[in-house]
């Protein structure tokens, strides 16, 4: 099996893994991962091969873009607090606690080299933890926290590892000049985030036709990160502030055909490089395996101590973070958007899951320094590295289902339907408001206006059907049926059409890209 051959059958497997994930309420992060890892040990499958600063550029800026195309800057907002905690704060404390650790256990390690590896297992991971927490019907308040948290975390690990990285391969250090860099790497991406986003946003209108504003997602995410990593900013932050530009000011309402090859496109894209990121810290377990060689127990046991590390600080800090923004919520009257139990929090530390980010900086570490030495204990902190990831990934991926059960953390399902019903109220009300407006300036006939009347109100009961209780509309289940009974004859003439039109596709001289255009208006027709 070559390269090419191993990369179809992770794409294969992303695919696979998602209904047999379902099927037995597993992650599919974490089935994928433990296919990689399976790969790794067959005899058969070749070593992965890609440079370690391509995987980050290369696998990051899709699945940020992904992510945050699930949530809103007002979402980020609401939780400003409990995401810096988690994000900023948490990502140094673990930083500090887990190079204090390393530094003591591991005979002749830096603190600037035990920093590296703080660093680079603190931030847990973004995909991870949407694609479990996503899942399992988790409160919506828990899985925008842990969404903010793994999409702005990197942000602050990447910056410091890259800061201990340099100290360790120049020999020099200085706290000022960090926190100048820091500061430094933020504004930056912002900027170019903001830029890229409004040059984006002007694009769209330019294009116009859906495929190639489509596209234009796919390739802004890339060139947001290499333009702020050239600038020497982040480029994840970079990408998260162009991804939550376009969210908000890039959407046309009435651009139907957009929005729904957007959200198929995305999800696909989303799919395969989720399950090919996780395949890939399954194969890299080779790594680990290779510098264990004759030393198992004692590297196992300094995995054991780090992983040890994470996952308490993770915990040690929730509890009283998690209390003191309840307490400066209270005092504002707003607590709608945080842990509201124990719970709820416990389930919040078990998601504290570590992936794509950690193994890509992992294997980055530099082979050599600037005086030509080997980089120092490398090998042992890819090693604890992977213990980490491996540790908190595949352990707390394949509990957190049953820990989620067992407490009792669910999604109030009531309180949703209650959102979903007001929204369909709202927009039935506006369409009788425009309806309103029309009448105003047009002539309507006393039977169109009657039919457009149900129309509005089918609007919103399409979206909920509760809202018929309120709408007070007399004989509205004889009229849901019948219109039942009308869309259901629909569908099957526009069936047929369809049957017909595509057989036509396979007839002596039939064109077809004038088949497929038909085609496509009969499936646009379906979808109203």
């Amino acid at each position: 099996m070559d390269q090419l051959a191993l990369l179809f059958v992770l794409l294969l497997g992303a695919l696979v893994s998602v209904p047999v994930g379902d099927r037995f309420g597993l992650p599919a992060p974490v089935l994928m991962t433990l296919f990689g890892i399976v790969l790794a040990v067959a005899d058969f499958v070749p070593n992965v091969n890609i440079p370690p600063e391509l995987i980050l550029p290369g696998l990051l800026p899709p699945l940020l873009y992904a992510a945050v195309r699930r949530t809103s800057w007002r979402q980020f907002t609401a939780n400003k607090r409990p995401i810096f905690l988690l994000a900023v704060a948490l990502v140094f404390v673990t930083t500090l606690c887990v190079a204090v650790v390393a530094n003591a256990i591991v005979p002749g390690l830096s603190i600037a080299a035990a920093i590296a590896l703080g660093a680079l297992v603190a931030p847990p991971d973004p995909v991870a933890a949407t694609a479990v927490a996503g899942q399992l019907g988790l409160p919506r308040r828990l899985v925008s926290i842990l969404e903010g948290e793994g999409l702005f975390n990197d942000v602050t690990a990447i910056v410091l590892y890259h800061v201990a990285i340099a100290a360790v391969v120049s020999g020099t250090f200085s706290p000022w000049r960090a926190g100048l860099d820091f500061l430094l790497s933020a504004v930056v991406a912002v900027v170019v985030g903001l830029v890229l986003g409004w040059i984006a946003n002007k694009l769209m209108d330019v294009l116009g036709d859906a495929t190639l504003q489509i596209g234009l997602t796919l390739i802004v995410p890339y060139a947001s990160y290499v333009i702020a990593e050239e600038l020497h900013g982040s480029g994840v932050l970079a990408v998260l502030t162009t991804a939550l530009f376009i969210a908000e000011y890039a959407t046309d309402a009435d651009d139907v055909m957009t929005r729904l090859a957007g959200y198929t496109f995305w999800d696909i894209v989303d799919t395969l490089v989720t399950g090919v990121a996780f395949g890939l810290i399954g194969l890299e377990l080779h790594n680990a395996l290779r510098t264990a060689s004759g030393r198992w127990g004692e590297l196992l046991g300094w995995a054991a101590a780090i992983v040890g590390v994470v996952v308490v600080v993770r915990l040690v800090w929730l509890l009283p973070a998690t209390w003191l923004t309840k307490r400066l919520h209270a005092r504002r009257d707003y607590d709608e958007e945080i842990p509201t139990s124990w719970r709820e929090t416990i389930v919040m530390w078990w998601s504290g899951m570590r992936g794509v980010a950690s193994v890509a900086l992992a294997l980055a570490i530099p082979l050599k320094t600037d005086d030509g030495s080997a980089f120092p204990d490398r090998d042992e902190i890819v090693f604890i590295a992977f213990g980490v990831i491996m540790a908190t990934l595949v352990l707390q991926g394949l509990t957190l289902p049953w820990l989620v059960k067992r407490l009792g953390v669910r999604a109030d399902t009531d309180r949703e339907k209650e959102i979903e019903k007001e929204l369909a109220v709202r927009a039935a009300k506006a369409a009788r408001r425009r309806l309103k407006e029309i009448e105003q300036v047009e002539e309507l006939p006393e039977d169109v206006t009657e039919q457009m009347l149900r129309r509005a109100f089918e609007i919103g009961f399409r979206i909920s059907p509760d809202v018929v209780e309120d709408e007070r509309r007399e004989g509205h289940d004889k009229r849901m049926r019948r219109l039942k009974r009308l869309r259901r004859i629909q569908q099957e003439m526009l069936s047929a059409a369809r049957h017909e039109v595509l057989a036509a596709r396979s007839e002596p001289g039939a064109d077809p890209e004038i088949v497929d255009r038909v085609l496509r208006h009969l499936d646009v027709r379906s979808l109203r």
